[in-house]
């Protein structure tokens, strides 16, 4: 996340409550969905703090509506009082999970207590570093190009796409735009054009299968301003079309503030913290932010959250 998405000043959603849910279909909005009642599926909610005093519905059953009544009971036996713990804390998870399996439950019926399923095969996890200054230079250039591809059942990194960017319209970074990226000059001379860099992009969509039309996935990104202002802004400078597959994305942000209830004002420093996390390697380090963001999200994930896309469709 760059400079210019802070200056973009995004439109914070009214926090809700967090929507616990198996989901609809792929590729819908975000859907303020009921979350389905304690009665119906026998899943005991309770509010709880997180470390940021941030208010949020923790499901301390989740997967039951998953098993018929027999495995419940069954279950329930061999959980005894961790079917009551905390499941959005993975070591309680775990222990869950290892108690099912060794008493004779399936791997994929254990794994139901502690991570409930995605309405996507993949996520791909996206963050911009582009030219800066104060005051702001235009246009903009995007200078580093990283994606992490994260499975949906697993939340696990699965392939990597990293690649920097040459900037032509200012070639030289500012030492402000170094300081705060970590982006040396020796960094990007010589490195492909955009034009080039998105060429890259979808030989490696493709390469990975993420172009199959039976496979769902969807960008993710720490605001919006990468796909909705920085990449569609410098494509229409350039004459470069926009693929589809930019066109829809999660806003992590609007994801977290529904699932913990408030909005996360200095964006992957408040959800780490909110969520007891530690912060991986250097802020506005694209590759290092999506590193963080996945790892927001496989901790919401394991919390029982199911993402959804937040961008509305162009």
């Amino acid at each position: 996340m760059s400079a210019g998405e802070r200056a973009f000043g995004e439109k914070k959603p009214r926090p809700a409550a967090a929507h616990w849910s198996k989901g609809p279909a792929a590729g819908s909005a975000v859907g303020h969905s009921a979350r389905p009642s304690a009665a119906s599926v026998g899943v005991r909610v309770r509010g709880v703090l997180d470390a940021s005093g941030c208010s949020m519905l923790a499901p301390l059953q989740t997967g039951a509506a998953r098993f018929s009544s027999y495995l419940l009971s069954r279950a329930r036996k061999v959980l005894g009082s961790h079917l009551f713990s905390p499941c959005g804390v993975p070591e309680f998870c775990s222990i869950s999970t290892r108690k099912l399996a060794a008493h004779g439950f399936g791997a994929s019926m254990a794994a139901m207590v502690s991570f409930p399923p995605q309405r996507y095969h993949y996520f791909l996890v996206l963050d911009f570093e582009a030219t800066c200054d104060k005051p702001q230079i235009h246009p903009q250039e995007i200078i580093e190009f990283p994606i992490l591809k994260l499975n949906g059942r697993t939340m696990e990194i699965e392939s990597t796409f990293h690649m920097y960017v040459q900037p032509v319209v200012h070639p030289q970074l500012t030492p402000f735009c170094t300081e705060l990226t970590g982006i040396i000059q020796a960094m990007v001379d010589g490195q492909p054009s955009l034009q080039q860099v998105l060429e890259r992009v979808d030989e490696w969509m493709a390469k990975e299968g993420l172009l199959d039309p039976n496979v769902k996935s969807i960008f993710v990104t720490c605001g919006d301003w990468d796909l909705k202002v920085m990449l569609p802004g410098q494509c229409q400078y350039l004459g470069l079309p926009v693929a589809d597959y930019f066109k829809q994305w999660i806003n992590l942000k609007k994801a977290y503030s529904f699932a913990m209830g408030c909005w996360p004002k200095n964006g992957l420093l408040d959800m780490n913290k909110g969520l007891s996390l530690q912060h991986i390697g250097r802020p506005h380090s694209g590759i290092d932010d999506c590193k963080n963001i996945a790892n927001i999200m496989k901790t919401l994930a394991y919390r029982g959250f199911i993402f959804k896309q937040t961008s509305k469709p162009f």
